[in-house]
C-alpha cells in the first residue's frame, strides 16, 4: 500500500483543496483501507438526485471484501443494481468528489453476511428515484435506499421510511449516530488523452472537436441520465 498516498487523501478531509487522483492513484490509496460496510459517498452531475435531495451528495455505494477483493455494490441509472471490483467503479467515476466512510468498529461476522446477502439478493433489480417523495416501495431501487436496506438488514442502522432516504440523509445519520467517521475525500480525474503526434493543423482540430464532444457528451448524461 502506498502510505503516503493514502495520508494524503486522509488529510484531505479537513482540506478545502481536496486531493486529485486519478483512478489507478485512487484505488493504490485506498484499496487496502476497504473493508465491509465501507460507505463510498459522491458528488457528481446528476441534477435529479441534487433535486430530490436539495443536497450535493448524490450517489452512495458499498463495499463488501469477498475472498480478498474489494467489491463495490450501487443503484445506479441505466445499470440498475449492480456489483464492480473497486477498480472498475473508481474507473467510472471522473470527475466526482468521493468521501469515504468507515465504521467505527468494523462489522462482526454476522453483520458482514447480512449485509452482503442483502447486496447480492437485490442485483438486477431496475433503478428508480420518483418513489423518493412518497416513500412507497417500488420496483425499483435508488442508492441510498438500497444501501440503507443492508445496513439495516445488519442491524446497524434503523430508519422508517428507506425509500425517502438521500445520500445526504444517510450521511447525516451514520454521523449523527456516530457509527462512522469519514476516512478520506478524493476527486477522481482521468488522465487526458495523448494529442496526435501530427502537428498538422487537420489533426490537432479533428482531435479537439473530438475531445470536446464528448466532454459536452458526458456531462449531459451525467446531469440528466445520472450515468
Amino acid at each position: 500500500m502506498n502510505y503516503v498516498l493514502f495520508a494524503a487523501l486522509v488529510l484531505a478531509s479537513s482540506d478545502p483543496q481536496i486531493a486529485n487522483v486519478t483512478p489507478p492513484q485512487a484505488l493504490e490509496g485506498i484499496a487496502d483501507q476497504m473493508q465491509t460496510g465501507t460507505l463510498i459517498v459522491g458528488r457528481g452531475d446528476c441534477l435529479a438526485v441534487k433535486f430530490y435531495s436539495a443536497s450535493s451528495y448524490t450517489h452512495v455505494a458499498a463495499v463488501v471484501m469477498h475472498e480478498g477483493r474489494a467489491l463495490v455494490y450501487d443503484a445506479t441509472g441505466g445499470a440498475g443494481v449492480r456489483k464492480q471490483s473497486l477498480g472498475e467503479y473508481l474507473a467510472a467515476q471522473n470527475g466526482h468528489t468521493l468521501h469515504i466512510f468507515q465504521p467505527r468498529k468494523p462489522f462482526t461476522q454476522k453483520a458482514g453476511t447480512r449485509f452482503e446477502r442483502h447486496l447480492e439478493a437485490q442485483l438486477g433489480r431496475p433503478y428508480a428515484i420518483h418513489h423518493h417523495l412518497t416513500g412507497k416501495r417500488a420496483l425499483g431501487l435508488h442508492c441510498s435506499e438500497y444501501i440503507t436496506d443492508a445496513l439495516i438488514a445488519a442491524g446497524q442502522l434503523q430508519a422508517r421510511e428507506p425509500p425517502r432516504v438521500s445520500p445526504a440523509t444517510l450521511v447525516e445519520g451514520i454521523l449523527k449516530a456516530e457509527i462512522y467517521e469519514e476516512a478520506a475525500r478524493l476527486r477522481v480525474i482521468c488522465d487526458p488523452p495523448e494529442r496526435p503526434d501530427s502537428g498538422s493543423w487537420c489533426a490537432l482540430l479533428w482531435f479537439g472537436t473530438k475531445q470536446c464532444t464528448l466532454g459536452c457528451y458526458l456531462k449531459l448524461r451525467g446531469w440528466f441520465c445520472c450515468k
